[in-house]
């Protein structure tokens, strides 16, 4: 099953680790080049690149244990999650440490390894033997190479992976490079409070100090079209749609969990979710739970779970969270921006027809932590309405022009292995199929491809000086620095009255319904 841990990128996504950030804005273009010229990116603009004095935050850089986890017990599975939470934990409070030790730092170049780094990894050593034990003890074999994952590093924001993306799409560095306490520190204090009316000039180091940063923008008009086409459909193509209204989040269902990976934790996202479609989702729902809850969508029959982080402008606005966890706490600050519209549509295959989804199915697009895994998991696509079929960004937010909107869009993987509801890692369970023909690999089928389009009114941003105004950005970990490349969607499947087999059967014959 782990053969299929690295994503085929949908024609999508095909775009953007290229031209996301080849634009120097205003302001004497002072975007840092690191985050903009990966070696196969083109440089668009005669402008010139300079490096933003004050844009060395640094962070926390861990390996991904979660992701290397490819087979875990049933049993040991509620162990092992609380444990994988636990390391998302001990980073979170490490971030938060390097981010207000600026000056010890300064003053004694081993203070991170001895009060910060070497701590942590003490503390993920023992977490992930703890999870060693978990599967050892129901009888399942752990990779004993996972101890090795326990050390940790500090990065400048202009050494993460997130802006380093290759054509292979960006492997995992296990943890960046190695930097002591004086190269970068993350800047602890956060923006004065203001009104929500207010603009507030948020730095390279954003309103709470963890992003985002001036290079972090792009203004669209300037970056050269990246999208390429769809593959040719076949004959035996499944070429319907299948829509469901579920709202924009009016309501504000908001919480800090994520039910798939952090099953039983309380904040195990460390950031705010909008929810649609079943409105009972939280740490500790069940497969009953979920199919006793009450759902948004117009069609009563489909109770599945649509969540995505929420977008922030960073204006200075005190939210409902402004002093929880997984909201002010850990730097995810700002009013939450609910989207205007929420596009929630089903397509078919270009190869082959479609098998229903099945119950419970749990799907995870794209990657939260991007920032220090690379961006061979990631799947974000941003853009601007009178831009979507031209330009998609990965790596930055788009600044849109007066007029149009800001758009995120995922497209979900479509292939499924035909066996499991949800993998140890939460990917190789499902893939992408082949971008150039359409074809699931490896014996896996194709089911309905959960497509999601969402529609923000923002005040744009502006860059001036090195700094940006207007700024937004979706919520993430707090180390992960609100980069673009982190936005992630999330999803599960649930669905009565036969719902699963009325949306793969629409598809297969051609129809648009609803």
């Amino acid at each position: 099953m782990g053969r299929n841990i690295r994503k085929r990128r949908s024609p999508l996504t095909v775009k953007v680790i290229a031209a996301s950030a080849a634009v120097a804005l205003g302001g004497g273009g002072l975007l840092y080049a690191q985050m903009n010229a990966s070696a196969h990116e083109s440089n668009n603009s005669a402008q010139n690149y300079t490096k933003a004095a004050s844009a060395t935050v640094a962070t926390i850089s861990c390996p991904d244990v979660g992701q290397k986890l490819t087979s875990v017990p049933d049993k040991a599975k509620q162990g092992v999650a609380t444990e994988l939470a636990n390391l998302d934990k001990q980073i979170t409070e490490a971030y938060s440490r390097l981010a207000s030790t600026r000056q010890a730092q300064a003053n004694d170049a081993n203070f991170v390894q001895n009060a910060i780094t070497g701590p942590l990894k003490e503390k993920r050593a023992a977490t992930i033997d703890r999870i060693r034990i978990d599967i050892t003890r129901v009888g399942g074999q752990f990779d004993s190479s996972l101890a090795q994952l326990a050390a940790c590093t500090t990065q400048a924001a202009n050494q993460t992976t997130a802006g380093q993306g290759n054509n292979n799409g960006g492997q995992n560095n296990n943890g960046g490079q190695n930097n002591n306490g004086n190269n970068g520190q993350a800047s602890a204090s956060a923006a004065p409070s203001a009104s929500a009316s207010t603009p507030v000039d948020v730095g390279a180091g954003g309103q709470a100090g963890n992003g985002p940063s001036a290079a972090d923008f792009v203004d669209i008009t300037k970056v050269a079209p990246n999208v390429q086409g769809k593959p040719a459909k076949t004959g035996q193509a499944s070429t319907g749609t299948f829509t469901t209204r579920c709202g924009t989040n009016q309501n504000k269902n908001h919480n800090t969990d994520n039910v798939i990976v952090a099953p039983g934790v309380t904040n195990g996202a460390h950031h705010e979710h909008d929810y649609v479609g079943n409105q009972k989702v939280n740490a500790f729902s069940t497969n009953d739970s979920l199919l006793a809850a009450p759902s948004s969508c117009q069609n009563q029959s489909d109770l599945s779970s649509y969540y995505w982080p929420v977008v922030r402008e960073q204006d200075g606005s005190q939210e409902f969270d402004a002093n929880a966890d997984g909201g002010g706490k850990e730097g995810n600050v700002g009013k939450i921006i609910t989207p205007v519209q929420a596009q929630i549509k089903y397509v078919g295959s270009a190869a082959s027809k479609v098998v229903a989804m099945p119950q419970f199915l749990r799907i995870i697009t794209g990657d939260a932590k991007t920032t220090t895994n690379g961006l061979a998991n990631a799947n974000a696509h941003w853009s601007c309405t009178g831009f979507e079929n031209k330009v998609q960004l990965t790596e930055q937010y788009p600044i849109c022009p007066q007029g149009s909107q800001v758009v995120r869009t995922f497209a979900f993987q479509s292939c499924w292995d035909g066996t499991n509801i949800d993998s140890a890692n939460h990917r190789t369970h499902v893939a992408f199929a082949d971008p150039a023909s359409g074809v699931c690999g490896n014996g896996f089928k194709a089911i309905p491809q959960l497509t999601m389009r969402l529609v923000y009114n923002l005040a744009q941003p502006s860059i001036v000086n090195g700094q940006v105004k207007n700024a937004y950005a979706v919520d993430g970990f707090p180390e992960q620095l609100h980069k673009a490349a982190t936005d992630h969607d999330d999803f599960i499947s649930v669905t009565k009255n036969n719902l699963a087999a009325k949306i793969a059967n629409c598809i297969n014959t051609g129809k648009k319904c609803q």
